[in-house]
């Protein structure tokens, strides 16, 4: 399967109180594999809802997302999570880490109910300490520092291997030093394990780094011009 993300007239509209707002407006957009893209603009601008519809955490009003060949409005519930499993992985600005739960095991978690052929615990091992996080192991969340938290749930996103990280605001609850540090680590996983980075951003400064910079405006796409990556 090829791995290039192509949104056609991509549409979202949100209703409530015989209001429809428009959130996304027909984006015709297409992501080559291994691909480091950062999408800015202000609050309310898209830029999440479009990472939510080609993640597939939410359905669009109009228009389609084909993933290589497959056109992902086709798919059941059980296909998206199939897909979602074995191609996306998700890293949020909040860290969604379980409290309860060892570092390890919540980078092990994803993998949980899944049939693997690899070792779980020894690949959340070595994403760990890719990281930066071998002496972590066994620490709950909050024994950790927001930047180390963040680590963790990049970790826990590159469990299965995924050729798409999908970023929402990675760095948005992270100091300038820490964000920066994150923003480095993405890039060098982009660079050495090949997979394509989507890094939503409110922080220019980084979007301009990557190799690609899409910038949105009320759900249209108003540039789409290359990085200083």
């Amino acid at each position: 399967m090829s791995h290039t993300i192509k949104c056609t007239q991509l549409h979202k509209e949100f209703k409530g109180d015989g209001v429809n707002t428009t959130a996304l407006n027909k984006v015709n957009l297409e992501f080559s594999k291994g691909e480091f893209v950062s999408i800015v603009g202000s609050s309310g601008s898209g830029k999440s809802t479009f990472l939510s519809l080609i993640g597939t955490l939410d359905n669009p009003s109009g228009g389609a997302v084909h993933y290589g060949e497959a056109d992902l409005r086709k798919l059941n519930l059980k296909e998206l999570a199939d897909f979602r499993f074995e191609h996306i992985g998700f890293v949020f600005q909040q860290y969604h880490l379980l409290p309860t739960l060892t570092a390890l095991e919540n980078v092990m978690a994803p993998l949980l109910s899944r049939k693997v052929s690899y070792d779980k615990r020894k690949r959340a091992e070595q994403l760990l300490e890719e990281v930066g996080l071998a002496t972590k192991l066994h620490s709950l969340p909050s024994q950790l520092s927001g930047g180390q938290q963040q680590r963790v749930a990049v970790a826990r996103a590159l469990i299965h291997e995924p050729h798409w990280l999908l970023a929402d605001e990675p760095t948005g609850n992270l100091d300038t030093e820490t964000g920066e540090m994150i923003f480095d680590l993405l890039h060098k996983l982009n660079k050495e394990k090949g997979c394509g980075v989507i890094f939503v951003t409110h922080e220019p400064e980084l979007a301009v780094r990557a190799g690609r910079m899409i910038e949105m405006k009320d759900g249209h796409v108003i540039r789409d011009t290359e990085g200083g990556q």
